[in-house]
């Protein structure tokens, strides 16, 4: 169930957030990240100097390894989810799903993950504008919400992150992490702009750059007509006599991104939308568990 085509096959999109979760926790005990388990929200690992009646020894018992029993006000964080839904994030080519159903699969399993884990998750759907905007809550029932407005998703607008600029200046305030979901066809310098906007409001930032695999390697063969799904704009082309041309444009695109990314502290994932959700998940993880 972590594979993409697979799971969307299924109507239910909380079914689908909750395989997704459950896939990538039984592969977490099967790998070197077992730290990142179902009990994630509730343990951290033993630091020198912890008194040592917090640690827990049932888990000791279990794995051989020294966890501390977290209370609850070490664990929660705020966490806002922004998730690019204009019309280019329709598009699919390579692989069984759109870039858009990658990613609302992808936002319902970050904010199941969250709900169960006590956190608040917030979420803000965006083209060249806000088109929503949930701010964090932690709950069961506001997941229930979150899912839902997922659900309802409709492709619109065109890719601009810079309609959050507002948003984000006004919302985060507060220590947590900002998740960023898209795909990122757009001004490379105004994406780090804002990203950057965020990072310094004391948040951890996470990118996840959703591309389908054609985007990337343009393999295509036969003579085509390419369509801007934003604007409309037609070109006709023989993809042969371009190939090395696109291919140089979009690797410099995404080792700016990742680049600045990198040296700014944040996190980048750039994901095929026919890869597993496992690496996007972990990428969460990973930069979660830097927090406490």
């Amino acid at each position: 169930y972590l594979n993409p085509s697979i799971i969307s096959k299924l109507n239910s999109l909380e079914l689908r957030a909750r395989l997704v979760v459950e896939g990538f926790m039984v592969g977490l005990h099967r790998s070197p990240y077992h730290g990142f388990s179902a009990e994630f929200s509730e343990h951290r690992p033993y630091i020198q100097g912890d008194p040592l009646k917090n640690v827990d020894w049932k888990v000791f018992a279990k794995s051989d390894k020294y966890y501390i029993k977290q209370f609850e006000e070490e664990t929660n964080l705020i966490c806002n989810i922004f998730l690019d839904i204009s019309n280019s994030m329709s598009f699919k080519y390579s692989s069984g799903v759109t870039k858009l159903e990658y990613g609302i699969t992808l936002a319902a399993a970050l904010a199941y993950i969250l709900a169960g884990q006590k956190d608040a998750a917030g979420l803000a759907l965006y083209s060249d504008k806000i088109e929503t905007y949930m701010p964090p809550r932690a709950s069961r029932a506001y997941m229930h919400s979150i899912l839902a407005a997922l659900a309802s998703v409709k492709p619109g607008g065109r890719t601009s992150l810079a309609s959050c600029s507002d948003l984000i200046a006004s919302k985060i305030k507060k220590r947590g992490i900002t998740i960023f979901i898209s795909d990122f066809l757009e001004d490379a310098d105004e994406v780090i702009k804002i990203v950057k906007q965020a990072h310094f409001k004391k948040n951890e930032v996470i990118l996840f750059q959703l591309l389908d695999p054609a985007e990337i390697n343009f393999n295509f063969e036969n003579d085509a007509s390419f369509v801007d799904l934003e604007t409309g704009d037609e070109i006709s082309a023989e993809p042969y006599l371009i190939k090395k041309a696109y291919r140089k444009k979009i690797n410099e695109h995404l080792d700016f991104l990742k680049k600045e990314c990198l040296k700014q502290g944040i996190e980048y994932n750039l994901i095929e939308t026919g890869q597993s959700f496992d690496k996007a998940l972990t990428g969460y993880f990973s930069k979660r568990a830097k927090m406490f």
